[in-house]
């Protein structure tokens, strides 16, 4: 095995140490004494990280390949970062991709049946035809798990160094590479370093509600728009900021679960910040800012009471700052406020003794005028509640006619939050919970 002689795939830090151990087998299992002995422990030891690795990735099939696959897909280089939702890349990188390729092919082709029968070592046999695919992930969506697991099985089936780097290219153009290419959605984590200081890190979110906009009953205008602003941006053309605002309950989140689940397929991923965070925005924009993805910055019930000042921070990351918002970042937020800022009858009188009342107002309003695109989600009349209901219950499979259906509806609304989406769908899940 020529696992050192890697040049763009290496380093591959703890994740590789199984690869280092199957490597020093590989070169000392024909030997005697006590170096076999050591080879025989050390192949034990890797087919437990194997077999932890598909209790933690849920992988099946051949685990080897398996562990392999998801060292390519998730080392960030170069190459992967240049092929990433893009394809194949021009230029001398290619040769080099191409030297590794070889060798992972050697690691591929690695007749592990031979080295366990040498060491005696007859259970190994177990991770190369593992079963084991309705295991949860607890990495990956299960989608993303499945796909690696095939890429195992097409890099093995490879004829050639070339059509290897092929493949995987083609993953890196339909997925991505890393964290940012394997998952959806992501929130703001730190981690402390060496020196004791704290960096801000993009951590994945890894179960993520599996809604789509066609589960949203009702608010044809307020989609439309948002699909309209979210399509344009992850085609390339200019899109706005965007404010989903409105009552309660009435599919403002939703909507934001919805597109990160429609539009992952084409490079958009989803980063999650709450308003203590809004201090760390510069750091994640700036590892954001060069990837081939399309970021959607969002903040779920943005709002401000009149003393709270961290609005003004906020104006000056969205726009306003000496640096210009990168091209692939948008800042799309939900709230019950229309002006995010909150304003009482006091407010007037306090207008009424300033001098520059104009000032004071356009202070308060500057946040929401950063938000190219606003859309707002209502609370729906009575008869809107029973379409939303029918349709719901229809979906379910809920097994009452329509009169007793919405009957209950209104008995449930006038005692569970009143009329909304939400009081909806929760009476449904009651209804299905019950009957």
């Amino acid at each position: 095995m020529r696992e050192n002689e890697l040049i763009v795939y290496r380093d591959f830090g703890r994740e590789g140490e199984l690869l280092s151990r199957m490597a020093w087998i590989t070169r000392h299992f024909q030997e005697k004494g006590e170096k076999a002995q050591k080879a025989r422990a050390k192949l034990y030891a890797c087919m437990s990280g194997l077999l932890e690795l598909a209790g933690s990735h849920g992988f099946y099939g051949n685990l080897w390949h398996c562990y392999l696959s998801n060292l390519l897909v998730n080392h960030e280089n170069s190459y992967s970062r240049a092929c990433e939702i893009r394809g194949a890349v021009e230029g001398t990188v290619n040769d080099a991709v191409l030297h590794d390729a070889a060798i992972f092919r050697e690691l591929f082709t690695l007749d592990l049946d031979e080295v366990s029968r040498t060491l005696s070592v007859p259970e190994f046999g177990q991770v190369l035809a593992y079963e084991g695919n309705e295991q949860e992930s607890r990495v990956y969506n299960l989608r993303i798990r499945d796909r690696i697991c095939t890429l195992a099985v097409r890099l093995a089936q490879a004829s050639s160094p070339e059509e290897m780097k092929e493949r995987l290219t083609e993953f890196y153009r339909e997925y991505g590479v890393g964290k940012f290419g394997l998952h959806k959605a992501f929130r703001i984590g730190h981690r402390r370093q060496e020196d004791g200081t704290e960096a801000v890190e993009i951590e994945p979110i890894l179960n993520i509600a599996h809604v789509k906009l066609s589960d949203l009953v009702g608010y044809e205008t307020a989609k439309k728009k948002l699909i309209e602003n979210t399509e344009a941006f992850v085609s390339g053309r200019k899109a706005n900021n965007c404010l989903l605002y409105g009552d309660a309950g009435t599919g403002k989140s939703s909507s934001i679960k919805a597109i990160a689940n429609e539009y992952y397929d084409r490079g958009l991923r989803i980063i999650e910040v709450y308003r203590h965070q809004f201090r760390d925005l510069n750091e994640v924009i700036a590892q954001i800012k060069h990837r081939n993805y399309k970021f959607i910055i969002y903040m779920d019930d943005l709002s401000f009471e009149d003393f709270e000042t961290e609005y003004k921070y906020l104006k000056a990351v969205i726009e306003g700052g000496l640096e210009k918002k990168p091209d692939n970042v948008l800042i799309y937020a939900t709230s019950n406020r229309r002006h995010l800022i909150r304003e009482n009858f006091s407010d007037k009188k306090e207008r009424d003794e300033d001098l520059h009342s104009n000032d004071t107002v356009q202070e308060k309003l500057s946040l929401v005028y950063r938000f190219g695109v606003t859309i707002y989600f209502g609370a729906p009349d009575k008869a809107q509640f029973g379409q939303i209901v029918k349709a719901l219950a229809k979906r379910a499979g809920i097994p009452l006619s329509e009169e007793e259906l919405l009957a209950e509806a209104n008995k449930w609304e006038l005692l569970h939050g009143g009329l909304s989406g939400r009081t909806a769908q929760q009476f449904i899940d009651h209804l299905s919970g019950t009957l």
